[in-house]
């Protein structure tokens, strides 16, 4: 497998990933996260939506970038 191959399978599997971890942070509480999430709280009903926002973002970015890497490597005939 090339590097260009495994950067690009490496990018979906990260922004899956992420994308996951912010419905996370979106459907539990700060008490209810696991304990190695930034934002874990005990006690503490605070939700993170901002954390859930940015590793959605960051998330869809990575699945950006794998789907502009899996173009052809030579520009369209004129």
């Amino acid at each position: 497998m090339d590097r260009r191959r495994l950067l690009v399978v490496l990018a979906i599997v990260v922004g899956v990933a992420l994308i996951a971890i912010a419905a996370v942070y979106w459907a539990e509480p700060a008490k209810s996260l696991p304990s190695f999430f930034p934002g874990h709280q005990a006690g503490s009903n605070h939700h993170h939506v901002k954390h859930g926002i940015a590793s959605f973002l960051v998330g869809l970015a990575c699945l950006v970038f794998a789907w502009f890497n899996t173009g052809s490597k030579t520009a369209p005939a004129a």
